[in-house]
This record gives C-alpha cells, structure tokens and sequence, in this order.
C-alpha cells in the first residue's frame, strides 16, 4: 500500500523559461513539479530503460520535443545522469521554439560546465531544499525539526530515524559508490563520520586527515564530493572592510540537521547540550542560505571570525540588507556571550546585529535583540528581509 502525504507548497519563484532545478534527493522537486506542471512531458533519467535510451543516443530527445506542440514544457529529471544530453538541449533552446525545458539534478558533478552554457543562455538556476519553517506554517515543530531535520522525505515519514539511515545508504550506494565517485566507500563512510564533528565548526583539512587516516588531498576531494552532491555547504569568512586580521578557513555544515544528526556518534563521552547547540546552529544555517539562494539578487552568506577567536556565526550582506546573527544554545547571555558581536558592531556599525536562541520570550541584552529560535525560523521568508525592525537599540 502507498503511503499518500499531503502536499506541502514550497516557497519557489519558477522562471517563465528554461531553468534548472537542483537539489538533493528526497527535497520534493519532482512532486512539486507534479503539482505546478501537471501536463509536462517527462522523461525519468533514474530509470534504466531511459537512461540507456539516451545515454546511447542523446539527439533522441530531438525527437521527443519535435512531437511537442508549441507551449509544452518538457521536464527531464536527474538530467546528471545523462549529461550528454545538455548540449542537444541547448541546442534545442537556441532554436527558441516556444518549449520549456525543465531540467532537475541531485548532483552538480558532472553539469558544472553545462550548466554554466545554458546560463549563459536562456536557462536559469533555481534550488529546492529540504522545508523551511515558513512553508510547513503550524506544522512546524522546533523540537521534531532539530532531531529529524526538514527533508520531506524524512519529515512525512512515520519511521524518520529509520528512513535517514535508508537516504544516507542511498547516497553511498547509488550516488558515490555506483558513479565510481571514491576509490574505497568504507573511508568514505569514515570520513563522513569525522565531518559530522566539523559541522557548524571550522573546516580544518589537516585534523580530518589525521582522524580518517587519509591524505589531504583525498579529504579535499571528498568535501567536494559532498558539495557536488549538494550534501553539504561551506561559508567563507567575512572579509569586506576588515580591519582586523581574520583567519582564512570556511565554517562547514551539513545540509540538513537531520543528516548531521545520524551521521553525528553520540556515547557517553559526548555532551547531549553541545550537540543540540550544534543542530540548532545548522538548523538557522540551512534557512539562512535557502533565504540567500531564493533571492534575484545576490548576498553573500559568510561568518566572522577574528585571529583572537572572536567568532559571530552568521553574517548576510546584498541589497536587502546587512546582518550580524548569532546563535545561542543558551537562553541566558552573559558579558562573555557579547564579546564578538561587540566588536563586529563596532567594526560594522551599518549591521543589524541579534541573537537567536532557544525559547519562547523576545527579549533584549546590551541593546541587541534576542529572538526565539523558533519565532525567527517562521519569519524567514525569501520574498521579505531576514529581520525587519528589530529595535536593536545597541
């Protein structure tokens, strides 16, 4: 028997022509293609029968959009797993019949390069991610978004701890393993482990190859691997203007807290309150960049970071705005907890600077904001500013 969800709308601004629509496995892109393009012709690459069809001769899917009258939409999923298929698209979208071509991936490996032809001309990129908490409204909970994450495939499941253990072996198996993408998939899965104590953390290529005994050019690869796959993301320190002297390495985190979360050991030796800490901070870290990666104009989305380890986790700055967000597992601020945004504020007087962390009360500390996790989460909406009005009185 299928299991039948609800469907859930996302939070997309489709382009009127061709784009592409990238994101991980199980984020929903052909349900909500389903939904928004009942009448499109698809072609399912995950499938055997199609995959090798085109594979052996890409300039089929001529045929195919020949035989669409004008206006069709033709959507052409996991479009990675027969790249050779793109140049023939862009052909076909140079020749500017009134067709749409739709093309979704779970992997950016093998389409760097064609992907940045189409964009130089008539495709366009949007991404899809796992829920926001804007989408799933009053569905949302703080405390089932931080053990399970916000997969849709995980979040409609009855059995989510189960079902991620089932996406991370679907990965390794059909994704790395099955593309050839690693030489020995057991130091992957081990690296895979180690990175899960990196997340939210400074990504120190050194350390990682000591802990997973590799080299570090093989964890270099396999970080990009995991970038490729759209598993994970990497943030650059905040440089514009410094006046200090700042360190040079990005902040890594998983895609989704859930992933981190079942990749993430936990014994006895291991602190329950950090590792909560480190999912709320990915849990704000995956709906600050869904933010960023929906806008029409670009922010970048970095951190801070000072050679004197004064650290504010997250920093977006674009025509929308320029803000300072820390992150808390602590609902009690102390001088200690200022020190950073204190001098990112002196540094950045321009910045709207707040704190978010657990909770249910809006309060104040020093002038700065402090918002609940929760309340800042809902409010994360692409089409509005990250904080509008906050009383920052600092």
């Amino acid at each position: 028997m299928v299991a039948y969800f609800k469907y859930t709308p996302r939070i997309l601004n489709p382009p009127k022509g061709s784009y592409f629509l990238l994101g991980p496995r199980g984020t929903g892109k052909s349900t909500w293609l389903l939904h928004n393009y009942p009448n499109a012709t698809r072609i399912d690459l995950l499938l055997g029968e199609e995959e090798r069809r085109f594979s052996a001769y890409p300039e089929r899917i001529r045929d195919v959009a020949a035989a669409l009258p004008e206006g069709s939409t033709l959507i052409l999923d996991e479009i990675q797993r027969v790249p050779r298929l793109l140049p023939e698209i862009h052909a076909l979208i140079e020749e500017k019949r009134d067709i749409q071509y739709i093309m979704t991936g779970s992997s950016s490996r093998k389409l760097r390069r064609s992907v940045s032809d189409l964009l130089g001309g008539r495709a366009l990129l949007r991404q899809m991610g796992p829920f926001i908490a804007s989408e799933l409204k009053e569905s949302f909970s703080l405390e089932k978004a931080l053990k399970t994450g916000l997969i849709p495939l995980i979040w409609e499941s009855t059995d989510p701890g189960q079902r991620l253990l089932d996406y991370l072996h679907l990965y390794l198996r059909e994704e790395v393993q099955a593309e050839g993408l690693v030489r020995q998939i057991g130091d992957f899965s081990r690296f895979l482990e180690v990175a899960s104590f990196s997340h939210a953390s400074v990504w120190t290529t050194t350390d990682i190859s000591r802990e997973c005994s590799v080299k570090r050019a093989t964890v270099d690869n396999y970080l990009q691997i995991l970038e490729d796959l759209l598993l994970a993301f990497t943030l650059p320190v905040f440089s514009r203007r410094a006046k200090r002297k700042l360190i040079a390495h990005s902040k890594f985190y998983f895609f989704d807290v859930g992933v981190y979360r079942i990749l993430r050991p936990q014994g006895i030796l291991d602190s329950s309150q950090e590792i909560e800490g480190l999912a709320l901070e990915g849990l704000v870290a995956q709906h600050l960049r869904s933010w960023v990666l929906a806008q029409s104009q670009p922010h970048s989305f970095s951190f801070w970071r000072t050679q004197t380890k004064l650290e504010v986790d997250f920093v977006i700055y674009g025509p929308k705005g320029f803000w300072a967000i820390e992150v808390k597992r602590s609902g009690n601020l102390g001088p200690d907890d200022v020190k950073a945004m204190l001098a990112f504020q002196e540094e950045y007087p321009e910045a709207t600077c707040f704190f978010v962390i657990p909770g249910k009360r809006r309060e104040s500390y020093r002038g700065f904001p402090i918002i609940p996790a929760e309340e800042f989460l809902l409010g994360i909406i692409p089409e509005n500013p990250i904080l509008s009005n906050p009383k920052n009185e600092h």
